[in-house]
């Protein structure tokens, strides 16, 4: 592990937010460009306006000729949480609007690969669709969108990925990151993209009397928020005013136990509570249930729990998701021991230069979990990681994880331009992407993405600090403060939530569950506090070791009925 640099955040100039809210709150929210009131204003009157998407009037339209003519739809998803989100809202959406015919195929990402390919246009020709509606993928499927318009198949492509030089030939695109683009915001995820275009198909469907004509109950769409809110934060995007107004209504209704049946089945397999669910209940314990079918089998699985409103089957599926998420658990951590190992010896070869990019592979590693293994070792590391493993026809599969102020599809896009025969095909966001090469072109393809990533950010622009909110004195060691944090969110990408430091004793430690610290600290002003450091033992610790510097988050521990301040560690310095 590095050594972090600990670095309190600059607070912001000309904010005014009422006196009556808590001084801790007021930094935290003046760090985070929080300048009014206004802008924690998350009503849903203050999302921006549909209007602004470029193409999706075009959308409407094609979208509204298909619900007249009773056309059949096939919606494409992508095999990840933010695509079995996007399907399920689109489907429930277009059911709701009067859809009598739609269904969904989600590509195998051991058989078909990633998008609207030419092989999953042919799994949907099976199904004779008039319409193909691709969600969270298909602005890079060149081939695929052509393949389907030769078989007189429309395709409405809605994404929010970057796009490459050439556009797909669909007959509508949706995406708030095409050129020219007025939409203020551009961190959609694929889920939030596709609620856009259900809002403006209920305008333009009220508008002529649609509802009224067919007998059909206008569709309250805040009840779907749900599915947008897990999709939104499982896909990591920046959580910008516009994403927190539609997660936080999403997590209302989770709280309120008002979420779809799959939903509520996940969050029952988690064990959290309710009544105190966070943005981080769902990134870190309900979307990897949902992701583990797509890396291990098939999202179907997870598209089917978001579809299904019967109670027990909902049950019965988040079970076996479960079940997929704990095999999952057993491949991810021998490759992460793997890869450390690999790792030892990859940066062994760079002993007479800094090494500025991470690209490690095994042939024994499966497909499905890299992606985790590359977050895990850029968080360790905190340098931009590429892991590779090889498909079944031997073409090298990587998932690419980047840091703060390196655009890694831009990195990517570089490297294609500069040796066009090194990279076969890649897509992605700032920092996530993924691409394949050939198993011949590793050693190459390591050296220049060294190299690149050299090129475009210096060392001491990835030197691995830890941003915090400050100290916090005794007097705000409170339940009240801390239950104030965590309903001042929803926090996520690019809007953190709240992190201190300080210095304590340590008073008493022990290890639970195998591999998590459980220590009792006592705080400069002697106040006692528990702490719990997740996945860190104390085995390397002098015995003698009286003192710890550590950032941490102030939260509450619910046990037997009461609930007491706990402190939830997130680094540590030894004294």
């Amino acid at each position: 592990m590095l050594d972090k640099k600990i670095v309190q955040r600059e607070v912001s100039d000309g904010v005014n937010l009422p006196d009556s809210m808590h001084p801790i709150l007021k930094r935290v929210y003046a760090s985070r460009n929080i300048k009014c009131i206004e802008d924690l204003n998350y009503s849903l009157s203050s999302l921006i306006p549909f209007q602004k998407l470029s193409g999706i009037n075009d959308a409407v339209i094609l979208l509204k000729e298909v619900l007249e003519q009773k056309k059949r739809i096939l919606i494409v998803a992508d095999f990840d949480a933010d695509g079995a989100t996007s399907c399920a809202l689109a489907i429930r959406g277009l059911i709701a609007m009067g859809a009598e015919d739609v269904t969904y195929v989600v590509p195998n990402r051991f058989e078909h690969g990633y998008g609207l390919s030419r092989e999953i246009v042919d799994v949907a020709l099976d199904y004779d669709p008039d319409l193909i509606i691709t969600v969270d993928n298909g602005i890079s499927s060149i081939e695929g969108v052509k393949y389907a318009r030769n078989h007189d198949i429309s395709v409405l492509i809605t994404d929010h990925h970057l796009p490459g030089d050439e556009l797909p030939n669909a007959n509508v695109i949706v995406n708030p990151q095409l050129v020219g683009d007025k939409f203020p915001s551009k961190n959609l995820a694929g889920v939030g993209v596709i609620f856009y275009i259900l809002l403006a198909l209920r305008s333009k469907l009220k508008e002529c009397d649609w509802f009224k004509i067919n007998s059909i109950e206008f569709p309250n769409l805040a009840n779907f928020l749900d599915l947008v809110a897990l999709g939104t934060v499982a896909d990591l995007v920046s959580l910008d005013k516009n994403n927190r107004i539609m997660v936080a209504h999403g997590l209302k209704l989770m709280r309120k136990n008002k979420s779809k049946a799959g939903i509520a089945a996940l969050l029952n397999q988690t064990g959290r509570k309710l009544n105190r669910l966070t943005t981080s209940d769902l990134a870190f314990a309900v979307a990897p249930r949902l992701n583990a079918a797509g890396r291990l089998t098939d999202m179907s699985l997870g598209i089917e729990c978001l579809l299904t409103d019967n109670d027990q089957q909902a049950v019965e599926i988040a079970e076996r998701l479960n079940k997929i998420n704990i095999e999952r658990r057993k491949i991810q951590d021998s490759m992460e021991v793997q890869a450390l190992s690999v790792l030892e010896k990859y940066l062994e070869n760079f002993s007479t230069q800094i090494s500025h990019g991470i690209c490690i592979y095994n042939h024994d590693w499966h497909q499905g979990v890299v992606g985790i293994i590359a977050s895990k070792i850029k968080e360790k590391f905190n340098q931009p990681a590429v892991i590779f493993a090889k498909d079944s026809s031997g073409v090298l599969k990587g998932s690419a994880r980047s840091v703060t102020g390196l655009h890694i599809k831009d990195v990517f896009d570089e490297i294609s331009r500069l040796y066009p025969d090194l990279i076969i095909t890649f897509g992605g966001h700032a920092m996530a992407a993924g691409l394949t090469i050939k198993e011949s072109k590793f050693n190459e393809f390591s050296e220049v993405f060294n190299e690149r990533i050299k090129q475009n950010i210096s060392i001491k622009d990835v030197k691995n600090i830890c941003l915090t909110d400050g100290e916090l004195s005794d007097d705000d060691f409170t339940l009240s403060l801390a239950q104030a944090i965590q309903e001042a969110g929803p926090w996520g990408q690019s809007f953190p939530e709240p992190i201190f430091v300080g210095s304590f004793k340590i008073l008493g430690k022990h290890i639970v569950g195998n591999n998590h610290l459980k220590l009792k600290l006592q705080s400069a002003g002697n106040s006692v506090v528990d702490a719990i450091a997740f996945n860190t033992t104390d085995e390397d610790w002098s015995p003698d070791l009286e003192k710890i510097i550590s950032t941490y988050r102030l939260g509450i521990n619910d046990f037997h009925g009461s609930s007491q301040i706990q402190l939830f560690i997130e680094h540590i310095e030894l004294h």
